[in-house]
């Protein structure tokens, strides 16, 4: 991660601004959205920045006296997004812009934020400074996932946080997994959680998967409810396409990002390999990953005294 200034002092304000068209994606269904975008917006036109609200944004909000564009007109348009929302919105739109190069920056109005890091009470502040320039880039691998059925490929979508195949009926799904053309396991399980670095906060998470810090080039493979208890959770680099056939059980599925789905059957092979995009979000200058974590999940409750 690299810093585009040597310092993180608040700029002047004879610097000009950076990014000179900016987008805006809201996570409109949440109370009070309409008000909150509507305040940034004038915020960045104050700015001198030229302003478009995303199609679905600007249609729920009633805020038609922005520019409305679509979100492949974002990424041919725009030099910058901002996500207005919590994580599951910046998935969202995230997998979208990705193949068009075009950075984020994540305004927090949901409840964790793990990759929404800007606190909505401190965007004016931190925006100003961002615009001009001054900022942390962190760019974040994308998983591209593919569903084969009979040697053809029935679907396709990219992945942020990660590839989940699991069952929605009782009984253990049976799985192969092949990395890299080898052969590594077969394991009757509830499901099985591919997970990238930026997705090890999430449903790896709770899987009982390690955290991965989001500079490291691999996946998490996390086995959900093992039966047999020696399967466990395994790091691996990313150069290697990992495979899965569905070998056993009944109504399995295949989730991405827990936002798209597709229903498997016996024979079915998922192939994820890393995609060639990748979503690159801009944080503050000073901005680290071990801070997030600290504080989404409150590491320092009970100490007593201070931090360094």
């Amino acid at each position: 991660m690299k810093s585009t200034t040597a310092s993180a002092s608040f700029p002047s304000n004879v610097e000009t601004v950076r990014f000179q068209n900016v987008a805006i994606v809201g996570k409109y269904q949440a109370l009070g959205s309409r008000a909150a975008l509507d305040d940034i917006a004038h915020f960045l036109l104050d700015q001198g920045c030229d302003v478009a609200l995303e199609h679905d944004t600007a249609l729920n909000t009633g805020l038609t006296q922005y520019q409305s564009l679509t979100i492949e007109e974002i990424g041919a348009q725009c030099d910058l997004a901002l996500v207005v929302g919590g994580d599951g919105t910046m998935l969202g739109v995230g997998r979208q812009l990705a193949g068009f190069d075009v950075p984020v920056i994540g305004i927090n109005q949901g409840r964790l934020g793990f990759m929404t890091d800007v606190r909505f009470e401190d965007y004016p502040t931190t925006l100003a400074g961002m615009l001009r320039g001054h900022y942390d880039e962190d760019p974040r691998a994308l998983m591209q996932a593919s569903v084969w059925r009979d040697g053809a490929c029935v679907f396709e979508t990219l992945a942020i946080n990660d590839v989940v195949v699991n069952r929605a009926s009782a009984g253990m799904i049976e799985l192969k997994i092949d990395v890299g053309g080898r052969f590594l396991a077969r394991q009757r399980a509830d499901g099985l959680i591919i997970s990238s670095p930026t997705g090890s906060t999430a449903y790896s998470l709770s899987a009982g998967g390690p955290l991965l810090d989001p500079a490291i080039a691999g996946w998490v493979l996390v086995p959900i409810a093992p039966h047999t208890l020696s399967n466990r959770p395994i790091v691996l680099p990313c150069s290697q396409e990992i495979v899965v056939e569905v070998v056993g059980g009944r109504e399995v599925s295949a989730n991405f990002d827990m936002q798209t789905f597709t229903s498997l059957i016996h024979g079915d092979k998922i192939h994820v390999r890393r995609s060639a995009h990748q979503l690159t979000l801009l944080h503050p200058v000073g901005w680290s990953h071990f801070d997030t974590l600290r504080n989404k999940l409150h590491w320092n409750e009970g100490v007593i005294g201070s931090l360094p």
